[in-house]
Formats: C-alpha cells, structure tokens, sequence
C-alpha cells in the first residue's frame, strides 16, 4: 500500500486529514513538528508528504534541507490561503501541489489519486533528452537550438508541479503543444487536456463553453451544460489567446485561480474544480494590458511559470530538422517517399518565416505535392512574395505621440489590410499573426466607433511608425 505523511501541529486537523487519506487506499502517519516529522522519515519512505509550513519548532521548508530525506516523495504544501505568493513558493520548493485550508476534497481526491515517484518523472526526463541528442526532438517539439533547449529544460522544470504557466510567442510557434508537452509531463497525464482558443468563441458564448450553464438559463439553453472547467477535471485546461477573453469574463478567471470554484451560468451553486491551467498569447502581455485587453492582476496571477517561445527565424538551425519530420510525416501518410535537394533546405534557412512552425508545414506539404518525383528541389518551393509579400515601397503611416496602442494595433491593422488589397491572408501573414486573431479584429473594429484626432497625419509632433 502507499504510505502518506501528514505533517502538521493541529492535531484535530491531521488526524481528519489522515482519515480521509485512509479511505483511498493509504497507510498513514501524522507528525506534529519538525522533529517529529523527521522521525518518521526515518521510519518508513513516504510516498507523498502532506505538509505545512507554519510549525511550533520550524518552517516546515527546513525539512527540504535534508535532500536525502524527500528526493524520493511527492511534497505537497499545506496553506491558509491561496496566493500568488504561495504558487511561487511551492514552485521553488519543488512541490507538486498544495492543498488551502480548509481542505477542497475534490482536490485531495486528486492529488492523491495522481501520486507518482519523482524518480519516474526523472526517468522520463533522462529518455526525453536522449531522444533529442539522437533525433532533435523532445516529446512532440522539435529543434536542438540554445532556445528551444532553454525551453526544455523550463517545461522540465514545471511539469512536476501545479503551478499555472503563461506561455508567449507568434502564431504559429507552437504554443499549444508547449502547453501538451507540460500536461504529458505532468501528474496529470492520465486526465483529459483541452485546449480553448479564446478568440474562436463568440463573445455571447464563452462564458457558458467555459463555466457551463444551467437548463433555461438563456434562451436556448435546453438542457445544463458542463463547461471545460468540469470537462478537463483532473487534467489540463489550455487557454489560447487569452486576451481575446473579454474582461468581465476574466475576472470570473480570476476569482477560480484564486478560490479554485466558479459557478455555472444560471446557478448560484459553487463548483470546486481541480484543474491545471495554462494560458497563451501571441502579444506582449504588458502591453495587452495597456491596451485594455488583459487585466493586470490576472496577469500577475496567470504568469507564475513564463515561457516564451522563440521565432522560428531566430532557430534557423533548427529548420532543416523540422521541415524533413514534417515531409517524413507526409510521406509515411501518402505513401511515397520524398526527400529534399540540399539547396532546397538550404533555401528554407535564408526565409524570415512570419507564420512560424505552422507556416513551414503548410511549404512542406505544398512542395511535397508540387515535386515531380522523389527529390523537392528549389524550384517546388514558393517564390519570396508567396505567402509573404515583401513591402517594399510601402506608404508611411505617422502616429500622434500618446496615442493608446489599441489606436495603433487597429490603424496599422487597417492599413496593411488596405495596402494588401484586402487579401486577408498577406495581412495576417505579414502582421504575424493568425488569420483566426486577423479576422476577430476586423469584427471587433467593426462594432466599435473609429476614434477620430488621434492619427490624423501630418500633426505637429508625430513619429514615423
């Protein structure tokens, strides 16, 4: 049977805490103080220790000072509150999880349900390096340079952990199977993983997609729906695009990152939940916020672990690796095997790649089909206008110091909209963003009156932009 810890001075608090332990299978010893927990380490090798860190003759952090005593036990904290400052603490303890007083038994259910030995994610991590030494990829990313090995090592760093993580980069870069790969690495594994673009929601239906609804709680809603949060229990829930949520939708975000219970659209029930939360952006989350589309404290609160994906065209190395997984992916599913012409490859390096990873599988396919026979040479691919047209030649547009970055976002948005003819796909190729995120702009644009004096060209203190 599992062993449990629980180490903590309330005596009547650990002794319900071992009772409830028991009743999943557990052998259980409780512990009141430094000491006494020390003692019992010695006894018998916990699998998981259940531990708080405010005790009568210590912080329940010295026990991390004796790295023998724990290298092989899940640690999980025992806290008075949520907080910000208790999801940094636990990250750098290295605890897998928390627990808030008083106990949210859906999420003690969880934790111990998913129990597994450090020495078993040190194992995969040990098969998932040797894979990229012998193949270039790390789970389902792929590439050998210094910034996706950086990368990595973060994923590696988190994935243990409970913590919320905050992954940034292009369209296109690979945010989501960032997310994926933190979720197969995960105690969670074994629970589902869904994956939310914000931005492909309408407005009207988010909320009810998110947190679910109750029957006759909106015209049409005919029957109680469960939301993602109750659809992904136990497991991941990956939010992409997050500042496309609207901002009374995420305070409602916030208040579940900081209670860890939300209520159904039409109800006035809570609902605990026990999920994992990773966000993503394709902006820079600081001037989301400035821009009015994401809300400061959600930020801070969403960005415990950051993980910033590099730009395809700053791996350049990385391309030739990617693009033969990619035709090797394709061959196998077509049936006919192809390879690239040195000069081919050599030619994908020099280009600068504004739809990133997803942009490169498209080319690949593309010249996959377009070659005559076994060899993709240089002339399958496209020519350096297509899909990204160069501006060369293209019309200045000036911008009044002071004016709000969302005038900015939406006048520059515009004009290249108009320069490309309307071709919405060059625009969104060119902005580097996705045609998805291009066209809720032009929506969002539509629905809001046009700002007038703060771009008219040609005013006494304007910048080139």
């Amino acid at each position: 049977m599992p062993h449990a810890l629980v180490v903590d001075d309330e005596a009547d608090s650990a002794e319900m805490m071992a009772a409830l332990i028991a009743t999943e299978g557990f052998t259980v010893a409780t512990a009141g103080s430094l000491r006494d927990a020390r003692k019992q380490l010695a006894l018998q090798e916990p699998d998981i220790v259940l531990l708080d860190l405010m005790l009568p003759d210590g912080n329940g952090m010295q026990l991390f000072d004796d790295a023998k005593s724990l290298q092989n036990t899940e640690v999980v904290l025992i806290t008075g509150h949520a907080s910000l400052e208790t999801s940094i603490q636990a990250l750098r303890l290295g605890a897998a999880d928390y627990l808030v007083k008083p106990l949210n038994m859906k999420q003690l259910h969880g934790i111990l349900s998913r129990v597994t030995k450090p020495s078993t994610l040190r194992a995969e991590a040990d098969s998932l390096h040797s894979g990229l030494e012998l193949e270039g990829h790390f789970g389902l990313l792929w590439g050998r340079s210094s910034g996706m090995r950086r990368v990595y090592e973060q994923i590696l760093r988190v994935s243990g952990t409970a913590v919320t993580v905050f992954v940034t980069g292009e369209s296109g870069s690979g945010k989501e199977v960032v997310a994926r790969t933190v979720h197969d690495l995960s105690r969670r594994r074994a629970r589902p993983f869904l994956a939310v673009n914000c931005g492909a929601i309408s407005p009207h239906l988010i909320e009810s997609e998110i947190f679910g609804h109750e029957k006759g709680s909106f015209t049409g809603a005919d029957r109680q729906h469960q939301g993602f949060f109750e659809r992904a229990s136990g497991g991941t829930l990956f939010l992409d695009e997050i500042t496309e949520m609207p901002l009374d939708l995420q305070v409602k975000l916030l208040r579940v990152l900081e209670t860890g219970t939300f209520m159904r659209v039409g109800s006035t029930q809570l609902q605990e939940t026990d999920v994992r939360m990773i966000a993503a952006t394709n902006r820079n989350p600081m001037e989301a916020v400035q821009a009015g589309k994401l809300r400061e404290d959600l930020l801070y609160r969403l960005n415990v672990f950051p993980i910033h994906l590099p730009p395809l065209r700053e791996r350049a190395d990385d391309i030739p690796l990617i693009a033969e997984h990619f035709l090797d992916e394709i061959s196998r599913r077509e049936g006919q095997i192809k390879h690239f012409a040195p000069a081919a490859l050599a030619r994908l390096q020099t280009y600068r790649w504004p739809g990133n990873v997803r942009e490169l599988r498209n080319i690949v396919h593309r010249a996959y089909v377009m070659a005559p026979d076994t060899t993709i040479v240089d002339e399958c691919l496209p020519t350096t206008d297509t899909p990204l047209p160069v501006m060369t030649g293209a019309p200045v547009l000036s911008i009044r110091v002071g004016t709000p970055l969302a005038e900015i976002e939406r006048q520059v948005t515009l004009a290249t909209l108009e320069y490309f003819g309307r071709h919405k796909e060059k625009t969104a190729a060119t902005l580097g963003v996705s045609l998805k995120t291009l066209y809720n702009r032009l929506k969002e644009y539509a629905t809001v009156p046009e700002r007038h004096g703060n771009g008219d060209a040609g005013q006494a203190g304007e910048r080139e932009s």
